[in-house]
């Protein structure tokens, strides 16, 4: 970092770097951190250095724990038969948040992207495959985003499942709720066609 600059600078560089932070909202965190007792800012600073000693991977489903197995692995009243299959570790914080689902999960630390090089050796679905031998899973729901690296990677796993005895299923994707039809893109009013339900 370029030693030339002053202390708010530093800090303002360093908050632009995160996700969904441009340099105005940098500014503003910075300032409202100075703006505050100094207490906060230390006990902001001591949690940040705390952090990456306290969160772990939970060795059984990939996701962000401080107690390995993670609560949800841990759980007895969950059913362990079900595992729901998510791109990154915010994304079963994101379910969990809905309270609609109370399976387990299985976290594979990204999408299959060639272009990228991410390629499947890459994530863990060498770990789903172990999980899925050796427990009792009886349902994998693919919750990947309906993106090109999403479909691909739900396309990839269904392929080295399809002689397993579990079954296979996807989020349904399709029009909002609220949505208008007028501004729903072709892909996804193709997807509510496909995925509609009887009543």
């Amino acid at each position: 970092m370029n030693e030339n600059l002053n202390a708010i600078d530093r800090l303002t560089s360093l908050l632009s770097k995160l996700p969904g932070l441009g340099k105005k909202s940098a500014v503003r965190l910075a300032y409202h951190i100075l703006d505050a007792d100094s207490a906060y800012a230390h006990a902001l600073g001591e949690e940040l250095i705390a952090f990456h000693g306290s969160i772990r991977r939970c060795s059984r489903c990939g996701s962000f724990t401080e107690s390995d197995p993670c609560p949800i692995c841990a759980d007895p009243g969950r059913d362990h038969s079900i595992l729901c299959v998510v791109e990154r570790a915010q994304d079963v914080r994101f379910i969990e948040d809905s309270r609609e689902f109370r399976g387990c999960f299985h976290v594979l630390d990204g999408l299959i992207a060639p272009l990228e090089g991410i390629t499947p050796d890459k994530l863990r679905i060498g770990e789903l495959v172990s999980r899925i031998r050796g427990e009792n899973i009886r349902e994998v729901i693919l919750a990947m985003n309906p993106t090109v690296e999403g479909d691909t990677t739900a396309l990839y796993i269904q392929k080295i499942l399809k002689d397993s005895d579990v079954e296979i299923t996807r989020l349904a994707s399709g029009m909002p709720v609220g949505g208008d039809l007028e501004y729903i893109d072709r892909l996804t009013l193709s997807r509510s066609f496909r995925g509609r339900i009887k009543l």
